[in-house]
């Protein structure tokens, strides 16, 4: 009976391997047919971090201290990527605006150390170009409203430089938005969600052609956006509520909402995100691909690891190396080859060329011009060259205060010395 089992045993190992061996092989296959985009990976703020930005004395080959250099990403059939432009929230109001700049120079400084590899994009295009010349198109996105220092301008400058889409929020809330902080309590509800300036400045996203990214706010800001916004949005690393009730992940009625957008919601592998514990397994990340998916199809799901943005990975998924065990569980729970497609990149390129055209039908629109109210910005490092001058009580202007202070403490002293 003994040797029975172990027969058995053996059988069950060599069939499960096979199986196993087989949906990787059908992976990798679909992998080479349709670009995996991934929405968001922090590798430039670990070159902040780590190296302060100096990448002469920096080998991407062989960095080893994180989830991603260009070894990993061969092995992980990485064909396009959103580098995040991210600087921390304690920059707001300071110095937000030249460390997000510096952060799009080194992800251009990339693409041009490694041109073998990586190959500049900012179009949907773009993608489908490096794709045929298996090269990783580079993207980038700048995560956080506060990197903008509430002027649409800067933002329009950062779309020059490549920019293609903006987090509205990060962790912290700007002087026009909520952030995801304030569904906990963490935070307070400054604005109810966004405010006019705010809702502004997502048309002028659309008109310029820029991704509205909702990854990092409250439900309010989702549901205004969904119903304001001319194109479709995107969550660049969100999972599923359902699965795991952390309030960065998105409620169902809202993964409904992005379908009837035709949005996409790319999901994020971060345990915390995952399983809402410090441990999680590619597994569980299937998880959440699986519910996005039953919930308002495979049209609007997509990969959004935030490798490098996070301390903690699953089990399986340790690196940019592993996709392609996630795209095989995909396939080992019966997801088809047309799902899988969708999922990997197609979706994403979509919503990008519906972006596109939006753009294309707004180019007779004129820039928005008008910047936020002084009050909702006015602090010690600010100036307010630009704005209408306030008359106080007594009709002087503000600018002329000063003046007019140090004009009567002059005529003071001198008339005690005359």
């Amino acid at each position: 009976m003994s040797c029975i089992r172990a027969i058995c045993l053996v059988l069950w190992a060599f069939i499960f391997t096979s199986n196993a061996n087989e949906y990787r092989e059908q992976a990798l296959r679909l992998m080479a047919e349709t670009p995996l985009v991934d929405g968001h990976n922090d590798l430039p703020w670990q070159l902040r971090s780590k190296f302060n930005n100096q990448l002469n004395s920096t080998d991407l080959y062989t960095l080893n201290s994180t989830h991603t250099n260009i070894p990993k990403i061969k092995e992980g059939r990485l064909a396009a990527q959103f580098w995040a432009a991210y600087v921390a929230c304690d920059t707001q109001y300071k110095d937000a605006v030249r460390q997000t700049l510096e952060q799009i120079d080194i992800i251009h400084r990339m693409c041009q150390k490694y041109p073998e590899d990586f190959m500049f994009a900012a179009s949907s295009q773009d993608i489908m170009d490096a794709f045929a010349k298996n090269k990783t198109a580079s993207l980038i996105g700048v995560e956080g409203g506060h990197s903008i220092d509430s002027s649409m301008a800067t933002l329009r400058t950062m779309y020059q430089l490549g920019v293609r889409y903006l987090t509205l929020t990060h962790s912290c809330n700007t002087p026009w938005a909520d952030n995801w902080r304030v569904d906990t309590g963490s935070d307070p509800v400054e604005h109810n969600g966004l405010s006019d300036f705010g809702k502004r400045l997502v048309l002028e996203m659309n008109r310029m052609g820029m991704l509205v990214d909702l990854a990092h706010v409250p439900e309010q800001v989702m549901n205004q956006v969904l119903d304001i916004s001319k194109a479709p949005v995107i969550f660049s690393h969100s999972s599923a509520f359902s699965i795991c009730k952390h309030k960065r992940n998105v409620p169902d009625n809202v993964l409904l909402k992005v379908k009837e957008k035709k949005g996409i919601v790319m999901v994020n592998f971060y345990p915390d995100y995952v399983t809402c514990s410090t441990k999680a397994t590619l597994s569980d990340v299937a998880d959440h691909f699986d519910h996005i998916k039953n919930v308002a199809g495979a049209s609007i799901v997509g990969f959004g690891g935030d490798y490098d943005g996070v301390a903690r990975v699953p089990t399986g998924l340790e690196d940019v190396s592993k996709y392609p065990d996630l795209v095989a569980e995909l396939l080992r729970r019966g997801w088809t080859d047309d799902e899988i497609k969708d999922a990997l990149g197609r979706n994403l390129i979509r919503v990008f060329q519906d972006v596109e055209t939006v753009r294309d039908t707004l180019r007779n629109t004129p820039p928005d011009e008008v910047p936020i109210p002084l009050e909702q910005v006015q602090n010690s490092c600010r100036t307010d060259y630009g704005y209408p001058t306030q008359k106080g009580a007594a009709g002087v202007t503000s600018h002329s205060v000063p003046l007019l202070a140090l004009t009567l403490t002059l005529t003071s002293l001198f008339a005690k010395f005359v």
